[in-house]
């Protein structure tokens, strides 16, 4: 957080420098001279200043209480609910965790080195204990921290569609493990940073609040349960929103066409492919591209298999790209 008030100042500062040398340069009494150097240091004082206001603007994204009220959950915590939540958090582990896999005990890594300070937190009841059912459940589908700040990098928009049952069985997982006793740095972004947010070039993963009960459909209404596990995982996030191909530029993987790709599968081929990690044309998947590996341990036979129909369902296309 120092870091980055700093690095406010010292753009501010700049700033002030700049309009001053502008102001001091029109006194010039040399008319080339003065224009040249009204033109060069006014361009660079504007630029400046403009950089100034949408970082200010994202820093009040980053930092003003959203409006998001914390739902009324309370979670049993049962047996069933943990097994079917330490299955959903395998998504999670890829980013909380230090070992890709529970114990979420946070990540080791900064997420965006260039921007500022963003390590994902330890999810273990050590920095989870004191956070209301409620407040856990709004984080996950909201993308709104207990002190009611935007999260960074949290894929609410994804998870803002699990239901009901889902969520909570997360958070009674969440609550089951042991407390691992480790802190990771606190979340700050540097002006540029700042200005990206400001500039909705680095979204907050803030979402609407979560008015109605959200149900999943039944396994076996399987297009439909496939579509809610497509949305949940995360598909579309490199797979595009029509699953015809990611689009590059972005935070994310670039992924095929699965449009194009798993109609010409059979069912058991998707779902050996999601089991070993390896296409049935023998193309190995990388796992650091495609999460295979957490998606194999999340989802039953059957749950894959409504993934798959609800692909094929949605008709081919001519590209592999």
């Amino acid at each position: 957080m120092v870091a980055s008030i700093l690095s406010f100042v010292v753009v501010i500062a700049l700033f002030l420098l700049l309009a001053w040398l502008t102001r001091r340069l029109w006194r010039v009494r040399n008319p080339g001279l003065r224009w040249l150097g009204v033109i060069v240091f006014g361009l660079l004082t504007a630029v400046v200043g403009l950089v100034t206001v949408v970082a200010l603007v994202g820093a009040a994204r980053l930092n003003l209480p959203q409006s998001n009220p914390v739902p009324d959950a309370t979670v049993a915590g049962t047996p069933e609910q943990i097994a079917r939540g330490e299955r959903l958090v395998n998504i999670c582990a890829g980013c909380h965790s230090t070992t890709l896999a529970p114990p979420l005990d946070g990540s080791g890594e900064n997420f965006v080195p260039e921007f500022g300070t963003l390590y994902p937190p330890n999810l273990t009841p050590y920095h989870l204990g004191d956070w209301s059912d409620g407040e856990i459940v709004r984080a996950i589908r909201e993308g709104v921290g207990r002190d009611g700040r935007a999260l960074l990098i949290m894929p609410s928009s994804q998870f803002r569609h699990m239901s009901d049952d889902d969520v909570q069985s997360v958070v009674a997982f969440l609550r089951s493990q042991p407390s691992v006793d480790r802190d990771v740095p606190e979340t700050s972004m540097n002006v540029l940073g700042s200005a990206l947010v400001g500039a909705g070039m680095f979204p907050t993963s803030v979402q609407p609040p979560i008015t109605e009960p959200i149900i999943a459909p039944p396994l076996s209404d399987a297009v439909n349960h496939g579509e809610y596990l497509v949305n949940i995982t995360g598909c579309r996030e490199c797979h595009g929103a029509d699953l015809t191909g990611g689009v590059p530029g972005g935070f994310t993987p670039v992924g095929p066409n699965l449009r194009a790709v798993v109609p010409n599968w059979s069912a058991e081929d998707f779902i050996n492919t999601i089991r070993t990690g390896v296409t049935p044309e023998g193309n190995e998947l990388d796992p650091a591209e495609m999460p295979w590996p957490e998606v194999s341990r999340m989802y039953s036979d059957e749950e894959l298999q409504t993934i798959y129909e609800y692909i094929r369902q949605l008709g081919p296309t001519a590209s592999t790209e």
